[in-house]
């Protein structure tokens, strides 16, 4: 009895604090899931980084200008910047002026660099999509893991009812002398077997809300809860479609392929780019710089000496300087020759990666394919045998209430239909699963609808 007491408060405190949570469908864990992931946040952060990069590339293209001046002075020797002439005295100067330089060609490396930069923006796009995609199957996952525990659950709150009322029933007849005290026993028993199991089935529904929660990285355990809702096996015409056919789609939209096939193109960008350390480089350089200096003296019109303004100095002193600059590599130690050659293995390499993800996308849908056929045959199956229990069950029953069947056979009838109806609800949404997975490689999104 303090067993059973144990057991109804255990349930009570659950359903008091169920109706307390918020439900939470799988459309709304999925898109959860994809808002909060810490994982998904962090791959987000890389994505900004990589268009900052992409920035800088484009930023190569362009010319620079910096301006720059000085302002110092000096006591004692020093040359007097008007006459070049050695002097002994205190000065003060100012030199300022810009200065600006763009590389002209460099055997493409630079616009290369910014197409590469692009590309590699779009691979960390595909790279977020395809995290994105794993944690929707893995949602659905952890969701259906959440049904199908709570659906045993009930079986076994059901399949313990049955068992009290028949335990109640051979207490009477007991005490009427009509059957033995063993088959009161052998009831008990099976009562506690199944006491036994509403406990660890509440276990297992505790842990996997736990486990959908964690992936939601939601630490708010105890007011977790998904809907309550009978969930059947979704119609799909999936099936329609051959292995091959679902291949094929699942080439056009994948975002592993897509990031796959996007790494093969940045290997040949950078291939490009390595070639490119080849040719020679052509650079244009323009410099604009004036200086003032208070002990400059310069003869005015009538040949008198005087110092010119801050002003006038600026405009007097002021000069340019152009010209273009051509680097012509000769050799460097094999250096450009070698990175050329790594480029190459790399887009070999590259290519390779993206005949084993092809290969891998095959297999898997085909595997995908299989498993909804064996889950529909095992779910199917299951039905049967439970079916065929639950008649067998039937039939015992009738016999132990006339006392034609001891408590031990008919106990192992019941829990012949109880390991029955646990496989109906494994099986089932086993094939829930393995459909939205089929599902998922055909483009179809995740839901239970």
């Amino acid at each position: 009895m303090k067993f059973k007491l144990t057991i109804a408060l255990v349930m009570l405190s659950l359903g008091i604090a169920s109706a307390q949570m918020k439900k939470w469908t799988l459309q709304e864990c999925v898109t959860y899931a994809v808002d909060n992931n810490l994982s998904i946040e962090q791959f987000e952060l890389d994505l900004q980084n990589i268009e900052i990069n992409e920035s800088d590339a484009f930023g190569a293209l362009l010319p620079n200008l910096n301006a720059s001046t000085t302002a110092s002075s000096n006591t004692g020797f020093s040359i007097n910047p008007t006459t070049n002439a050695p002097t002994n005295s205190t000065n003060f100067n100012v030199n300022g002026g810009f200065n600006t330089n763009v590389t002209v060609f460099n055997g493409f490396q630079n616009m290369n660099r910014l197409r590469r930069a692009k590309m590699n923006a779009l691979a960390a796009q595909y790279r977020l999509d395809d995290l994105k995609d794993d944690i929707r199957l893995n949602v659905a996952l952890n969701y259906l893991n959440v049904l199908s525990n709570k659906e045993s659950l009930k079986v076994f709150e059901a399949q313990f009812s049955v068992t009290e009322q028949d335990l109640k029933r051979t207490a009477e007849l007991v005490e009427a002398g009509v059957v033995p005290r063993g088959d009161l026993l052998e009831i008990e028993a099976t009562a506690a077997n199944q006491e036994q199991q509403i406990v660890n089935a509440n276990n297992l529904v505790l842990i996997s809300r736990i486990n959908l929660a964690q992936l939601l990285q939601i630490t708010d355990y105890e007011n977790f809860d998904i809907a309550d809702e009978a969930f059947e096996i979704p119609p799909s015409d999936i099936l329609d479609n051959s292995p091959k056919v679902i291949f094929d789609k699942a080439l056009t939209f994948r975002n592993d392929i897509k990031l796959s096939q996007a790494n093969v193109e940045l290997a040949q960008k950078d291939l490009e780019i390595s070639k490119g350390a080849r040719y020679p480089s052509l650079n244009a350089f323009f410099n604009y710089g004036t200086r003032y200096s208070d002990v400059t003296v310069i003869p005015d019109r009538n040949g008198v000496p005087f110092t010119p303004s801050f002003k006038d100095q600026l405009w007097i002193f002021d000069g340019i300087s152009y010209g273009a600059q051509l680097n012509v590599p000769i050799f460097n130690g094999f250096s450009t020759r070698n990175n050329i050659k790594r480029s190459v293995i790399n887009v070999e390499k590259a290519k390779v990666q993206f005949e084993q993800d092809k290969l891998a996308l095959e297999t898997n849908v085909n595997q995908a394919y299989v498993d909804v056929n064996s889950s529909a045959k095992a779910y199917e199956a299951a039905e049967k045998t439970l079916e065929a229990r639950r008649l067998a069950y039937n039939y015992s029953k009738e016999r132990f209430d006339v006392g034609l069947m001891n408590a031990f056979d008919f106990s192992q009838a019941q829990s012949r239909v109880d390991n029955a109806e646990a496989d109906v609800i494994r099986t089932k949404y086993d094939y829930i699963f393995r459909i939205k997975v089929l599902e998922f490689y055909f483009g179809i999104p995740i839901s239970v609808n």
